[in-house]
């Protein structure tokens, strides 16, 4: 018999998200292939996820991202609301697999549970620094074990949680979904919801010096207008953005909110290349996948999943400063867009991620 996986996606945004999603649409690509390959999905989202699965457990009634930067004694209801449902169905039973992807909550209940939960796979979509003190003493048992989106990710976190990581599975996309563009018109693009590591601010300040149009998409906070911003509470990416990102703007530096869908792919497309000035060690970089899909090249700091996904001077190019990222601005002509979505398409395809995923189910399943 298959397996039966509860895929525990939490209660930001709906699957496949409407807008910007970073897990869901990780979630998207790999639900749909797992499912090609027989495994029966249970899925536990927001209300308002449209995706085909075996069973739909809805957590809450609405998607909550609008919390999801907000003061945590504000928010932690949401999410132990939304794992007390996700507790409710596995007592049910005919889980065979958790597959978690919420932040330190779902592995620390799934350990809570003991012998009453399934054994779980947590996957580690965030920077491993954050939660040293719950990740540096968690013990899973062996019941509860991790994998990591690249070895960079993984080595910046606590030698505890390294000895419970049994994997490391890049993200992927389905490729075929993707249009494919050899001429780029551009301009350049940034592409992320808007906070200071993803260094919005540093891609604005590098196009406005080098005369080179730039767009910026995603949204601020739940944000994706200025009229919507201006009412936010100051939390740290809004403080961000205003003081930031905001005096930036003009000219041929603009900022596009939110995109999704067609409009999406059509900026990944004819961008010249995806901008990643990033200060942090980026875990996946999802985005990454999507432009090398349609033979976006990219240009981005030597950190985190990077130079994992990235062969430099081919698919794109690496920088360890600010000052050698924004030369290589002037020679993204030398890179080939057939090769950028050869790349995509011979390592980042949607199978190849469902394939390792259902490897590791059997492995925790024996």
């Amino acid at each position: 018999m298959p397996p039966t996986v509860l895929i525990n996606a939490g209660p930001w945004l709906p699957v496949p998200p409407v807008g910007y999603g970073g897990i869901e649409n990780v979630l998207d690509t790999l639900i749909g292939g797992l499912r090609a390959d027989g495994v029966r999905v249970v899925l536990a989202t927001t209300r308002g996820s449209t995706i085909a699965v075996d069973e739909l457990v809805e957590t809450v009634p609405e998607p909550q991202f609008r919390w999801v930067t907000a003061p945590y004694n504000q928010a932690m209801g949401v999410v132990h609301a939304h794992m007390g449902a996700v507790v409710a169905r596995i007592r049910v039973g005919g889980i065979d697999i958790v597959h978690d992807h919420l932040e330190v909550v779902g592995a620390a209940v799934m350990a809570a549970m003991g012998d009453a939960a399934p054994p779980t796979l947590q996957t580690l979509h965030w920077d491993l620094t954050k939660h040293a003190a719950f990740y540096g003493g968690f013990d899973g048992r062996g019941r509860v074990v991790f994998n990591a989106l690249s070895d960079l990710q993984l080595a910046g976190g606590p030698e505890n949680l390294r000895r419970q990581t049994i994997a490391t599975v890049p993200l992927a996309v389905r490729v075929g979904d993707y249009p494919f563009r050899t001429d780029k018109p551009g301009p350049f693009l940034h592409l992320s919801r808007i906070f200071r590591a993803k260094g919005q601010h540093t891609a604005a300040r590098m196009a406005r010096e080098a005369g080179l149009p730039l767009d910026l998409a995603g949204p601020v906070a739940h944000a994706g207008t200025l009229e919507e911003v201006e009412r936010l509470d100051p939390r740290p990416d809004v403080v961000y953005f205003r003081e930031d990102v905001l005096p930036l703007l003009g000219g041929a530096v603009r900022w596009l909110g939110p995109v999704a869908g067609q409009a999406k792919l059509d900026l990944l497309a004819r961008a010249r290349a995806l901008l990643m000035p990033i200060t942090w060690d980026e875990p996946g970089a999802t985005v990454v996948i999507e432009a090398l899909a349609c033979g976006t090249p990219v240009i981005g700091m030597r950190r985190g999943a990077l130079p994992m996904l990235l062969e430099h001077g081919r698919t794109g190019f690496l920088a360890d400063t600010e000052e050698e990222l924004a030369g290589y601005l002037r020679r993204v002509d030398e890179l080939d867009p057939a090769a950028c979505r050869q790349a995509a398409e011979e390592r980042f395809d949607a199978p190849i991620m469902a394939r390792r995923y259902r490897e590791l189910y059997e492995r925790l399943a024996a």
